[in-house]
């Protein structure tokens, strides 16, 4: 097979990624060690996240013409790509977690809904709890007056029957 079929299947295989994607981000993992790496792999994977690096041609390559062309400006130097396929904020909230631990590993930028961020802005994206959280802290905040309206109604009932 020729090199530029062989690279187009890259591309195309990036592609494919990215179509089903519902967010991505860049990071820079040079001086990582494998140990470390292959500690952030497997936690990726048990997420459901996919981690990959790719030569920035392949990616500028794929990225064109998509939601996640704004990237194109930050593939320089060493680039690895994070994929979420479910939850817009797992991938930036994995390498958050994981660069405490691997000061190396830094964020690049990223494309969240659409929308891309630098640096700064993913992590920010980063710190939005999970949808899991965020919709559980809603039914607490429902719950809560709920239970206030209850106790009321039962004081009064209670009221009414020492008076009657």
């Amino acid at each position: 097979m020729p090199k530029v079929e062989q690279k187009q299947v890259i591309v195309n295989e990036i592609k494919e990624k990215l179509e089903k994607a519902v967010s991505i981000v860049l990071v820079d993992a040079r001086g990582v060690t494998v140990e470390q790496d292959t500690e952030l792999r497997k936690k990726f994977r048990e997420a459901g996240v996919e981690y990959k690096v790719y030569k920035n041609s392949m990616m500028n390559f794929a990225i064109k013409g998509t939601q996640f062309e704004g990237l194109s400006e930050y593939l320089a130097g060493p680039s690895a790509i994070a994929i979420s396929y479910t939850e817009a904020t797992l991938a930036a909230s994995i390498i958050a977690k994981e660069a405490k631990a691997i000061p190396n590993l830094e964020f690049k930028a990223g494309v969240v809904e659409g929308l891309v961020y630098d640096a700064k802005g993913i992590e920010a994206i980063a710190s939005i709890p999970s949808k899991e959280v965020l919709l559980s802290r809603l039914l607490g905040s429902f719950q809560s007056p709920m239970a206030t309206f209850a106790r009321l109604i039962s004081a009064i009932e209670e009221e009414k029957s020492k008076t009657a």
